[in-house]
């Protein structure tokens, strides 16, 4: 039989889902074709609207090797699984002859454990998971959403989280869930027959495509024993987010209140002299931790490395001590073991990863109004980390619709620990990067405007100014915007403001669930959403309800972020320039995550607007400016407001 053919499969999958295949999408899907073929690996930028999902998935379910395919968002895992994938084998299934299956997997915390939620929590042993809510009315929130997940329990088939609508605390979730660390496995479990997490992995290890997430992957790198599946190919989509997501996965912490929990749940299963002593050893901490002022510690301070080697050396002899004995006073005995071990394995780790105080790793106290303090670790680098662990024995495709920063793939490229593209040696993987466009006329369908007016926004402070411009430019545009802000402060300041001087109803993050959010501003034009840039990347309102997209300044870095400006210094001190790897980088990113909002479709219009005038006048404005979409560039205000008072007239003009 012959072996059918890309085009022709790549039309049948695109028929399938109503579409007509893009030129980007063809030498998308060829180039991913080719790198599975030679077991190589590419960087791929797929703009808005070109279809990347199927680009990528027709030519991993033609090769027929089993496929990874790594998102950041719940929403793209959604949309595979349930939209993309179901709709594409159906498709192929005619020509490839054969009906590939795809299974999600996501870490074990993230499903239903039904030993936790029969057995109950240990740490609320005394008076049980439920009873409390069942003896008096479940009138507490907590009360109320552990309740529906236990009816929730009885009616779902994946037991995952991400299934359960409307969703539930953290808090309450923490209370029918486990860690890896704290699950007593399939064999030990009364419940592993029925288990959800072990399900899951079961029908990924029979899957030909497994749908995961970053974090996955980034556990499946650092932690050592395997979770995914073995695999031939692996297609990292978001591919922008997967630096942040294996450095979150790869940090650690320690606070007071997490120690005093694993105190608690060990004390029961060790001898008093052991336990007193982690108590101790807590209590140090806990004093120290209370005179802590953030930012980050190029030095340990003596009293904080006393308190982290007592810390270590007490969790030590609990682990020790905690598998040497047996209470059979304890209810559940094996379940309160797993849970109080994996408590202090988790500080004994922490504690002697600060203790030994690597080159590669820093460290910083944060602080929390409600909270106090947090001592944190994250490694300078995820780099090399990656380089080792995710190029070997595979093909690897990354793809994002922002991978060249400054007009190269060279810069995420780096920050994934591969060299220049073209450049070979010992153990540097090769690589190729393919920036196949967007179907989207930009300079015909967007405009970048800069407030080159504006005054210089400076760290703390109102800029009235701002607010000024901000008024009239939603003015003009009748509405429809999405304001993008650097701080959660910034967007609530402006919100405030505007509903004072505007007519425009005017939505606010964390006032509402962000699918709310964005359902509500898609439905009336009139309407603005404001919210944090870094949390809108997800945003997806084509139409006339989003047609005038605001950054109120662009997104550096705080100069006080520990992590940021650590990896800053790193760069200068090799030679480097550490504020154009670093904090321009970070800003590009985000920047042209924010401005893809605006054009979501072929008949989109719109402005994306900077109230930042540094974008226009600045050294560095040109390479921010060349990450964004190829908008025609103004800084002309009157041009702008006229331009979006016209965009405006012709949409009410449409009805919409």
């Amino acid at each position: 039989m012959t072996k059918p053919s890309l085009p022709d499969l790549l039309h049948a999958a695109v028929s399938a889902v109503g579409g007509t295949e893009r030129p980007g999408q063809v030498a998308m899907a060829e180039a991913v074709a080719e790198a599975i073929d030679d077991n190589s690996h590419r960087l791929i930028q797929a703009g808005t609207g070109t279809g990347k999902s199927l680009g990528y998935l027709v030519p991993a379910l033609a090769h027929g090797e089993r496929v990874v395919v790594a998102t950041a968002t719940l929403a793209l895992q959604r949309q595979l699984v349930e939209r993309d994938l179901p709709r594409t084998v159906d498709a192929l299934h005619p020509q490839l002859r054969r009906r590939p299956q795809f299974a999600m997997l996501k870490g074990r915390s993230n499903y239903l454990c039904l030993h936790r939620l029969h057995e109950g929590a240990p740490q609320d042993e005394e008076d049980g998971l439920f009873d409390q809510f069942e003896a008096a009315a479940p009138t507490s929130k907590l009360g109320q959403d552990l309740l529906r997940l236990r009816d929730w329990a009885d009616e779902t088939e994946t037991g995952d989280r991400d299934d359960l609508t409307p969703g539930v605390s953290d808090r309450a979730w923490s209370q029918i869930s486990v860690s890896s660390r704290e699950c007593l496995g399939a064999t030990k479990c009364a419940y592993g027959a029925e288990c959800f997490a072990e399900a899951a992995r079961e029908r990924a290890k029979l899957a030909d495509v497994v749908v995961t997430n970053h974090a996955l992957l980034a556990i499946d790198a650092i932690e050592g024993a395997p979770v995914l599946p073995q695999h031939e190919v692996l297609i990292v989509d978001e591919a922008h987010e997967l630096v942040s997501r294996v450095t979150g996965v790869a940090t650690g912490e320690l606070t007071p209140g997490q120690v005093n929990r694993a105190v608690k749940s060990s004390a029961k299963l060790v001898d008093e002299k052991i336990a007193d002593a982690l108590q101790t050893a807590s209590e140090t901490f806990e004093r120290v931790m209370e005179l802590a002022l953030p930012g980050r510690l190029e030095q340990i301070p003596e009293d904080l490395g006393y308190a982290l080697m007592s810390l270590r050396d007490a969790a030590r002899n609990v682990i020790s001590a905690i598998g040497a004995t047996r209470d059979k006073s304890v209810h559940d005995e094996d379940a309160v073991r797993k849970q109080a071990l994996a408590a202090v394995e988790n500080i004994h780790a922490v504690a002697e990863r600060i203790t030994i105080g690597s080159e590669y790793d820093v460290v910083w106290y944060e602080r929390h109004d409600r909270f106090g303090a947090t001592l944190r670790v994250a490694p300078l680098s995820v780099s090399g980390l990656l380089r080792e662990k995710l190029f070997e024995d595979r093909s690897v495709v990354l793809t994002s619709a922002t991978l060249k920063i400054g007009g190269d793939f060279n810069g995420v490229a780096a920050s994934l620990g591969l060299s220049p593209e073209g450049v070979e040696g010992d153990d540097v993987p090769l690589w190729k990067g393919l920036d196949v466009g967007s179907p989207f006329d930009y300079p015909k369908q967007g405009i970048l405007y800069v407030a080159k007016h504006l005054a210089t926004p400076g760290r703390e402070g109102t800029r009235g100014d701002m607010m000024d411009e901000l008024a009239e430019l939603i003015e003009a545009a009748g509405g429809r915007t999405l304001g993008l802000f650097s701080s959660m402060r910034g967007a609530k300041a402006a919100a405030e403001e505007l509903r004072g001087r505007l007519d425009n109803p005017i939505l606010l993050q964390g006032e509402e669930t962000l699918g709310e959010l964005i359902k509500n501003f898609a439905a009336d034009p009139k309407t603005c959403l404001f919210g944090t840039l870094s949390l809108w990347q997800g945003v997806d309102v084509p139409g006339p309800s989003c047609q005038l997209v605001v950054m109120d300044r662009i997104p550096f870095p705080r100069p006080d972020d520990p992590l940021m400006s650590a990896r800053q210094k790193s760069v200068e001190e090799h030679g480097g320039n550490g504020f154009m790897a670093v904090a321009a980088t970070h800003a590009a990113l985000l920047m042209a995550q924010g401005a893809g909002r605006l054009v979501r479709a072929s008949g989109d219009r719109g402005v994306v607007a900077v109230l930042d005038p540094r974008l226009a006048t600045a050294r560095y404005g040109s390479f921010l400016r060349a990450t964004l979409p190829d908008f025609w560039y103004t800084t002309d205000r009157n041009q702008v407001r006229r331009s979006l008072a016209a965009i405006d007239a012709t949409a009410q003009a449409d009805g919409k």
